[in-house]
């Protein structure tokens, strides 16, 4: 057998697997990618470093309370106190939300070819969003605020969601989660009156996951053209759920607890603030547009997005 035989190309160039495809070429770039511009939270955040005095958690004018009347009757240190805890209340449905992505990822490549690049960034994303998870829990543990997961109607609609979601809703649901925080992270990690701690966690996650939503978005142009008149009604109700569960959730109630705020007259407060809506609309503006080029908002559906205050 001769070494031209032997060499490591010649099964490439007949492997049906071998063939460059779009959605190949863009998981080769996104793999790539993964290569040359990752980071290990565990390593590349110095976990013990001091907090800075007088820095907020996320930058004032996101934090759901301001522009109202509770907000101006806050103290500095007040409103210090509670952009911490509403920064680590977002991050904890981010962490919620990639575990159910891990999740639909794993049951995404379970009947797939694993020799595809495709399927292989797939993995690899999983990877990502591990990291992730543990890093949005010890952002949480180094604030030292509670844990404030979702309420139990969300935990149990994320394990509905995690088990049954996919096709164009799997994508879809998974672009409402990654866009709407990375608005708000892209603008945190340029803020420097933010704690040092948040700007480091925003540039991590933004940077890996805008590998993650070319992904996603790249996947849903291809298969939503494909879905029939019932998946494509399926999708946009599932989206949709998932966009309101995130979006309500996002600022979980006993955040106010720590100004001595009641929970319930807090949230409703924030819930009818004005600036509040007009951020929360702020967080969709790109992934709305696109959503809708996809068809996958539109119909009766769509009173989801308008109550959770996204379109």
């Amino acid at each position: 057998m001769s070494a031209k035989t032997l060499s490591a190309t010649t099964p490439a160039a007949t492997s049906p697997v071998a063939k460059t495809t779009d959605r190949e070429a863009v998981a080769q770039r996104l793999l790539r990618s993964s290569l040359e511009h990752s980071y290990e939270p565990n390593l590349d955040i110095d976990w013990d470093a001091p907090l800075v005095d007088g820095a907020y958690g996320m930058s004032p004018h996101r934090v759901s309370l301001y522009g109202t009347e509770l907000w101006d009757q806050l103290t500095e240190e007040q409103r210090i106190t509670l952009s911490i805890h509403e920064v680590c209340s977002v991050a904890r449905v981010g962490l919620w939300f990639e575990i159910i992505l891990m999740q639909m990822l794993l049951r995404y490549a379970y009947d797939r070819d694993p020799r595809t690049q495709h399927i292989q960034y797939a993995l690899t994303e999983i990877a990502d969003e591990c990291r992730h998870s543990v890093m949005f829990a010890k952002m949480t543990e180094r604030y030292g605020v509670p844990d404030y997961k979702p309420r139990w109607l969300t935990q149990h609609l994320g394990r509905f969601c995690k088990t049954v979601v996919s096709g164009p809703a799997m994508f879809a649901g998974t672009l409402v989660a990654e866009e709407i925080t990375d608005q708000l992270q892209r603008e945190a990690m340029k803020d420097n009156t933010l704690q040092p701690l948040t700007r480091m966690v925003s540039k991590i996650h933004v940077t890996e996951e805008a590998r993650h939503v070319r992904y996603a978005r790249e996947e849903l142009a291809r298969i939503a053209p494909k879905a029939n008149l019932v998946q494509r009604t399926v999708g946009r109700w599932m989206t949709a759920l998932m966009a309101h569960r995130i979006a309500t959730n996002l600022i979980h109630p006993d955040v106010y607890r720590s100004v001595g705020l009641d929970p319930k007259k807090a949230r409703k407060v924030a819930k009818n603030n004005p600036h509040y809506q007009a951020s929360l609309r702020w967080t969709a503006r790109k992934l709305v547009p696109f959503l809708r080029e996809q068809a996958m908002i539109g119909g009766p559906s769509e009173v989801l997005w308008r109550k959770a205050y996204l379109v």
